[in-house]
């Protein structure tokens, strides 16, 4: 009993080592599939290159709105009267001293005619009341007067000149309202409003156009006033509008205060003419910029090499291995197509550039030159066809031909054993 118990322990042992010695030699075949898979994977071609310096321009971005330098508001002088010819409209271009638009001048050429009438009658008594007072004056000796009444001629000259001047005055008013019948243009510029209509009877004060004085254009960029201190009044801009219009400027001021709501200070700058006389941008559009600071050297990289992986930026370096090592970058100004590297990046370092969108950290890689580009065989030029020759026609066998096929047939050709025909 004893011996068979000791024997079933026995067998259980070597069972037990069995499915240990399987179970070992399966996971030694799992561990050693991916070593080899790994072994296996083939590398892929990649170009490489090194970064470069480059000079880069300093620049300080910032957003604003394109506005009018100057606008003018052009009204109406005159009070009652009515509106009888506009001759502009938005976008035209007027010159100083320009009529935009007239009033009927019939009720001021009467006022003018009737305050003339009123100068001449006032001179005339004027003049009058002056000779009686001279008169009175060569009397005063002989006693003729008395002196109240030498004093009452004096007073009536000096009221009518008085009145003279008076009525000269309202000629002269009078004549300035005539004037005043049509509206002028107050600078040369570009008409950017209009609230004229012919037939209205409009008091004065009233708004008739809008002008942009010079037909000049400034950006007001908003800074911050951390970055006040960069700038200086003749600091170069590029502005690019809205609709993808870009114009040059330069800084002509800077606001002396800073808001307290935003901390941000407005910019005024003066935008540039360009070639065509329309320029590309219009007042109100919004406008982002960058104020030209300079220049500085940098280490530069294609754009190719750079990858952009879960917000960051990486390059692959090239190790001696082979191998590529994913390195983190932090990109800063752009020219053209290269990116600057401000910092993890050396300057000595071989990157991969065709290729880096595919990689990952360790893989193998093979490096090639730069593959030439494509060009199209040449076609070979045809060779022109060759006349075929006209075929000669048959004979036509005679009759002693025919007589000799009858009586002399050909003779049958012995087949060859092992021959097909």
């Amino acid at each position: 009993m004893k011996s068979i118990k000791k024997k079933n322990i026995v067998i259980a042992l070597i069972a037990v080592v069995v499915l240990i010695a399987v179970l070992i030699a399966i996971f030694s075949r799992g561990s050693d599939k991916p070593a080899a898979e790994e072994t296996a994977k083939p590398a892929l071609t990649v170009t490489t290159v090194q970064p470069s310096q480059a000079s880069l321009p300093i620049r300080l971005t910032a957003n604003g709105t394109i506005t009018a330098w100057q606008e003018a508001i052009i009204g109406n002088e005159s009070n009652g009267l009515k509106l009888t010819e506009v001759r502009v409209n938005v976008g035209d271009t007027v010159k100083r001293g320009q009529v935009l638009a007239t009033f009927s001048p019939t009720s001021t050429k009467a006022e003018v005619a009737q305050a003339r009438a009123s100068l001449m009658e006032a001179e005339a008594n004027a003049a009058d009341a002056q000779n009686n007072a001279e008169r009175a004056k060569t009397l005063e000796t002989t006693g003729a007067l008395s002196a109240q009444q030498i004093n009452q001629y004096l007073t009536t000259a000096q009221t009518a000149k008085a009145r003279a001047e008076a009525a000269r005055a309202t000629l002269e008013a009078q004549q300035l309202r005539l004037t005043q019948t049509e509206v002028l243009a107050p600078d040369d510029g570009v008409i950017s409003s209009r609230s004229a209509t012919v037939g209205a009877v409009v008091g004065a004060g009233t708004e008739l156009f809008r002008m942009i004085r010079q037909g000049r254009l400034e950006w007001r960029a908003e800074v911050t006033s951390e970055e006040l201190g960069r700038l200086a009044p003749g600091t170069g801009a590029t502005i690019r509008a809205a609709n993808g219009s870009e114009v040059k400027g330069k800084v002509r001021m800077i606001a002396p205060t800073v808001d307290t709501s935003n901390r941000v200070a407005l910019v005024y700058v003066d935008l540039l003419p360009t070639a065509p006389k329309v320029p590309p941008v219009r007042a109100g559009m919004f406008g982002s910029g960058a104020f030209e600071l300079g220049e500085s050297n940098a280490i530069t990289v294609p754009q190719q090499c750079v990858v952009i992986r879960d917000g960051f930026s990486y390059v692959f370096r090239l190790n001696a291995d082979r191998r590529v090592t994913q390195v983190k970058i932090l990109p800063g100004r752009r020219l053209g197509d290269r990116v600057e590297v401000i910092e993890g990046l050396a300057p000595d370092a071989v990157i991969v550039q065709s290729g880096a969108g595919f990689l990952n950290d360790g893989d193998l890689v093979h490096v090639v030159d730069q593959p030439p580009p494509l060009q199209t065989p040449a076609a070979e030029p045809e060779t022109p066809a060759q006349p075929v020759a006209p075929r000669a026609p048959a004979p036509i066998p005679s009759d002693e031909s025919k007589a000799n096929a009858v009586t002399n047939p050909p003779r049958a050709t012995p087949a060859v054993p092992g021959q097909t025909n």
